[in-house]
């Protein structure tokens, strides 16, 4: 069994026991909105992720520094939520803890997680476009878009659903060329 596979099987109950108590609370729509706020702060302070993982500081500090961190921004039931996995000492499984919460709250709600890349950012109307599309293909009622930028992709963009990946990328069609060309 791999690592990464370990610590998905560590987080799953974390993620469902979270989500049996928002929904018990009827706060989903809410903790997912304060869920993504978390997940944002996260990604963007490594000084953050650095400090919660790091097993030589002190629970304590730990709680005292999400407390104040957080007390305003994300519901009691969240809040007392990360205080449970400081003292369980899983905080620093947050990460793959609510990208499994998100997984199991959208398919609560027949939502499809959709991660693309682009080169470019993309009007509007072409992630419209882009959500009809998704919706067809994965016959969901609603498809939530996360987005990165890529440049290396050089246009076109890459679609990856759950473990399928659709690349419409022009690195992507010259991979593909460049390992016929190769096989010839």
């Amino acid at each position: 069994m791999t690592n990464q596979s370990v610590t998905y099987k560590i987080a799953q109950p974390y993620a469902e026991a979270l989500l049996s108590a928002v929904k018990d609370l009827n706060i989903i729509d809410q903790n997912q909105a304060e869920i993504l706020y978390l997940s944002n702060l996260l990604s963007e302070s490594r000084e953050l992720r650095n400090f919660l993982s790091n097993p030589l500081i002190v629970s304590s500090l730990k709680k005292d520094l999400l407390k104040e961190l957080l007390v305003n921004n994300i519901n009691d039931s969240l809040l007392k939520f990360l205080l449970v996995l400081v003292d369980r000492r899983r905080i620093s499984l947050l990460d793959v803890i609510i990208e499994k919460y998100l997984e199991l709250a959208y398919a609560l709600e027949s939502t499809t997680l959709v991660e693309i890349s682009t080169a470019i950012v993309l009007t509007e109307s072409q992630k419209n476009a882009l959500s009809e599309k998704l919706k067809i293909m994965t016959n969901s009622k609603k498809i939530k878009l996360q987005f990165n930028i890529d440049t290396s992709l050089i246009g076109g963009f890459v679609a990856k659903i759950g473990s399928k990946i659709i690349d419409t990328s022009i690195s992507g069609k010259l991979r593909n060329m460049a390992f016929y060309l190769s096989s010839v």
